[in-house]
């Protein structure tokens, strides 16, 4: 039987290893947009392949279909990139890159990629899904060359200050409304517009963004949504099956500045 002094130790030992347990650490935006920087130079070489990819969970996925990472058109060969750009959502444990390839010797390609990984005790660890929009020649309104031109002039600075930066909540909401649009009226009203929103669709452009909007007619909800919210550049971007039009592969992205949407990009295959 345990004595006094015993039971006292053990309970005390107990209380001592509960409160050193270490826990989960999240994932940090520097290290999201590291893993995406090394993303994009793995493309430019050709070596995706080469990148921590989980050895238990991976997937990859293109156009909304599951792929051979390395027997894919797309990454089975290096691209030229003239422009790519990266958010980060700490909370999904995901980042989104956006890479244009238009003068390259290759096939033109616009990619709209998201990254997404495992949390582990030593914060960002190990890649279990690259998703990827794979936008090319005679993909809706494709023309890389028209679409670098237009993102070249975008600013995607951080908000400042911290206090400025739009919510997680209203960020998904948006992103939400401007995909119901095709099937809810209702939906285009709710959407904050700024006055001097560009929206760039492939390669065609819209300014300002709520001109020219649907308003409903569709029966077929844009489904299968894939988030990562950004509330450091008041982004969000949504893979998804635009199912109104024919189930496309879609990547939208919408960037909220002063509470009003700047900017909407959209990649559709």
């Amino acid at each position: 039987m345990f004595s006094a002094a015993s039971s006292i130790f053990l309970t005390s030992l107990l209380l001592l290893l509960s409160n050193t347990t270490p826990t989960l650490a999240a994932c940090t935006r520097a290290d999201l947009l590291a893993a995406a920087s090394n993303f994009v130079t793995a493309v430019s070489t050709g070596t995706v392949t080469s990148l921590p990819l989980s050895t238990t969970n991976f997937t990859y996925q293109e156009n909304n279909k599951p792929a051979t990472l390395k027997n894919t058109a797309v990454f089975a060969q290096p691209l030229k990139i003239d422009l790519s750009r990266s958010t980060a959502d700490t909370v999904a444990c995901a980042s989104y890159t956006l890479i244009v390839s238009a003068s390259g010797s290759n096939k033109p390609y616009v990619l709209a990629t998201q990254l997404r990984h495992s949390a582990g005790d030593d914060g960002t660890s190990a890649i279990t899904l690259i998703d990827t929009i794979a936008a090319t020649t005679g993909s809706l309104f494709f023309n890389a060359s028209k679409t670098l031109g237009y993102l070249r002039n975008e600013s995607w600075a951080e908000i400042t200050p911290e206090a400025a930066r739009p919510g997680r909540e209203l960020l998904k909401k948006v992103g939400d409304a401007y995909l119901d649009m095709w099937t809810d009226r209702t939906a285009a009203d709710s959407i904050p517009w700024g006055t001097d929103c560009e929206r760039v669709e492939g390669s065609q452009y819209t300014r300002p963004c709520g001109a020219q909007l649907p308003r409903g007619g569709s029966q077929r909800n844009n489904g299968n949504r894939r988030y990562v919210i950004d509330e450091v550049v008041g982004s969000v971007d949504v893979l998804c099956s635009f199912d109104a039009l024919g189930s496309l592969p879609d990547s939208h992205e919408i960037r909220v500045e002063g509470g009003k949407v700047k900017y909407v990009h959209t990649v559709t295959v």
